[in-house]
């Protein structure tokens, strides 16, 4: 395990837990021409407004350009290194392929350093690898799951999660997401197999608000603190409940607490086999 603890020599150090990046990265610097700046638009959009709350500050950060499409096909690739980016949990990697260009891609856990990938329609069913999800079998773990042929990966991206192949059924292939969630994808779509790596970043303890600072996010307000005409749960002398029989967001949808949330004509309604359990359940 490379989670590092620390002695409490001052309140915000008791209980704060790090990862031990010595261990788990491979110390190569980032590659330069897979690089870009980044402007930080502290959850506004282009007329200044705020549609993204609780974003601000934060330190400086360099994109990382990330390959989720896998387009070079039958072409195997080597990992030359297991690196960090500050935009994502998950770690990647360089992948050198065979003619010579290199990329990143999000690692699976147990692919280290000079292993090679390949995405093949008849590539071997190891970790890193990527196939149509129609030629994986039934109790396989996949990751970066293409949601239509050719879309680049869009699920199933973040660390130390994965979705299992369920079924294989006319045409489609039935996912177990993890959401638990049972979802219908087109077989011709392609998925990575494995899980994703750094599977202890929900192990961490922040220890103090700062660290929430550095990483860019902003205070978040409780709706029964504010007054009436900022949120449905405002108002009352003193420390009140919020009077309602269901919990609401600030602009009186339904939130939480095991409310379906889900939007009841959704394009996508007609793919998921199964909806996610909620709560306790789960």
């Amino acid at each position: 395990m490379s989670i590092r603890k620390y002695k409490p020599t001052t309140p915000g150090l008791r209980g704060m837990t790090t990862l031990n990046y010595r261990e788990l990265l491979s110390g190569h610097r980032p590659h330069k021409p897979l690089m870009r700046g980044s402007k930080g638009m502290g959850g506004r959009n282009s007329q200044g407004r705020i549609t993204v709350r609780h974003q601000g500050g934060g330190h400086k950060k360099s994109h990382r350009m990330v390959d989720f499409y896998f387009d070079k096909k039958n072409i195997p690739a080597r990992i030359a290194s297991i690196e960090y980016d500050p935009f994502r949990s998950a770690f990647i990697g360089l992948a050198i392929y065979k003619d010579g260009e290199k990329r990143y891609v999000i690692l699976p856990q147990k692919v280290k350093v000079e292993d090679v990938i390949l995405t093949s329609e008849s590539a071997p069913l190891k970790p890193g690898n990527r196939l149509p999800l129609g030629k994986i079998p039934v109790g396989t773990f996949v990751y970066n799951i293409e949601l239509k042929p050719g879309n680049g990966g869009k699920m199933v991206r973040s660390a130390g999660v994965f979705a299992e192949v369920v079924a294989q059924d006319a045409g489609y292939t039935h996912l177990k997401m993890p959401s638990t969630e049972v979802r219908r994808i087109l077989a011709t779509c392609w998925a990575s197999i494995g899980e994703v790596s750094n599977e202890e970043h929900r192990l961490v303890v922040y220890g103090k608000a700062g660290r929430t600072r550095w990483k860019g996010v902003r205070p978040t307000v409780r709706g029964t603190a504010m007054n009436p005409v900022d949120h449905p749960h405002g108002g009352g002398e003193g420390k009140q409940g919020r009077g309602l029989r269901r919990a609401k967001s600030m602009w009186g949808k339904p939130t939480g607490k095991g409310q379906k949330t889900r939007t009841p004509k959704k394009y996508s309604n007609v793919f998921i086999v199964s909806r996610r359990k909620v709560g306790k359940r789960k």
